[in-house]
């Protein structure tokens, strides 16, 4: 286990790495293809959970959802209008089953699949919705939007080594058995209190009161759990062990993304609800 998470950090660590470093546009590039390559993965899923999908207006419709995110003004409450037009257009797609519940089915499936990659989004919408660092704080050189979206990462890192270690050496307590038999209630604690940890650290470092590492942490830990349990749920109703083969004998994006779906969107409401 440790030697197949050595592979897949080697193998996605240097390119994320050098698009937070770029920043924008090409945070926003970045999100767009891992949004693509975790659209085909999550439709393939789908599929093979006897769920009929429009792969392809599926697709298109998270893509657009994160071109929305790139350009914030061009139109007021566009992600709105984008969110009905993709609705309309795989609804009337649907029309064309021959039985309403599979059109139903079809459109529901499809919209559920594209809302759900798309919500790595956040990682963008989190870059532009922070406020400019203090210029007392110690990494105050980096910016804001790197400094935040380092957070996110590291934070989420944290929870899944801490919660992997623990869980391996002290792990007794199973919980959600049906869904993953390997977690623990001792290793999910375990997560959490490295996630605290490293948020205090980093909060400081980003010129924030590290007292709200006791809020954010928890939130971060139990978004990246809950982030992780899903994508199990998925993969439980495909029959499959992996969303894909991008990493030979260890998984496709969705693998690796599947914590960050949850955790983006819970990072971008503290900042917007906290942080000033």
């Amino acid at each position: 286990m440790l030697r197949q998470r050595a592979t897949s950090s080697a193998f996605f660590v240097p390119p994320l790495v050098l698009m937070v470093a770029l920043g924008e546009p090409w945070i926003a590039l970045g999100v767009a293809l891992v949004t693509v390559l975790a659209a085909w993965e999550v439709f393939r899923l789908l599929r093979a959970a006897g769920y009929a999908t429009f792969p392809g207006l599926g697709t298109v419709f998270a893509l657009a959802v994160v071109a929305d995110a790139a350009a914030p003004t061009l139109l007021a409450g566009s992600g709105l209008l984008l969110a009905a037009i993709g609705l309309i257009l795989i609804g009337a797609g649907a029309l064309q089953k021959a039985d309403p519940r599979d059109g139903l089915a079809t459109w529901s499936a499809t919209v559920f699949g594209a809302f759900y990659v798309s919500l790595l989004v956040f990682v963008v919408r989190l870059g532009a919705a922070v406020p400019p660092l203090p210029a007392e704080a110690p990494v105050a050189w980096l910016g804001a939007e790197r400094g935040w979206i380092g957070l996110l990462v590291l934070g989420v890192w944290a929870f899944d080594t801490g919660a992997y270690l623990v869980g391996r050496q002290f792990g007794r307590r199973k919980f959600m058995q049906h869904i993953s038999p390997s977690k623990t209630v001792e290793g999910f604690a375990g997560g959490t209190v490295a996630t605290v940890l490293v948020c205090a650290v980093l909060l400081w470092l980003l010129g924030q009161p590290i007292v709200g590492a006791v809020l954010l942490g928890p939130l971060v830990a139990a978004s990246a759990q809950a982030g992780d349990l899903v994508e199990s749920m998925l993969k439980r109703a495909a029959g499959v062990k992996d969303s894909g083969t991008l990493i030979p004998g260890h998984g496709g994006v969705l693998d690796r993304i599947d914590s960050f779906l949850f955790a983006a969107p819970v990072v971008t409401l503290f900042v917007v609800a906290y942080v000033r």
